[in-house]
């Protein structure tokens, strides 16, 4: 029995978070979502989909990670200005990031207590809090 998942899967689940499933789009699902959950930054997923003989740019890799971002499909995480990771696991957890390798880990939100949050600005309310411990081999 195959594990390979078809493409009318990608294209149905691009659909139900409301964004039009391109060629392109459908092959950036395919790398992305294919095999369990990940971190990604553009220009690693811009490699492998070339690998995977898609011709994508790599302008339409940020695009399309911005938009499956805004589409609730994936978490992004910003480890520094300028540079960010996209999580396939949008459930609430939190990530070690190993300076060194430039590599995400997750780890449950569970092992986090949060103590001394201040309150939010009038008229706003706290969303979510993401936790990125910094460590080095």
């Amino acid at each position: 029995m195959s594990s390979v998942i078809p493409e009318t899967d990608f294209a149905v689940r691009l659909r139900a978070a409301g964004l039009r499933p391109t060629r392109q789009r459908v092959a950036l699902a395919r790398v992305l979502f294919g095999d369990g959950h990940r971190h990604v930054t553009a220009e690693s997923l811009h490699a492998e989909v070339r690998l995977a003989k898609s011709p994508v740019s790599l302008a339409t890799v940020y695009n399309a990670l911005n938009q499956f971002r805004d589409a609730g499909l994936l978490r992004e995480v910003v480890v520094a200005p300028g540079r960010s990771y996209f999580d396939t696991n949008t459930g609430h957890h939190h990530h070690f990031f190993v300076e060194t390798d430039n590599e995400l880990h997750d780890f449950p939100s569970d092992d986090v207590t949060i103590a001394g949050l201040p309150s939010p600005p009038r008229g706003t309310k706290v969303s979510r809090v993401d936790v990125i411990v910094r460590v080095r081999r």
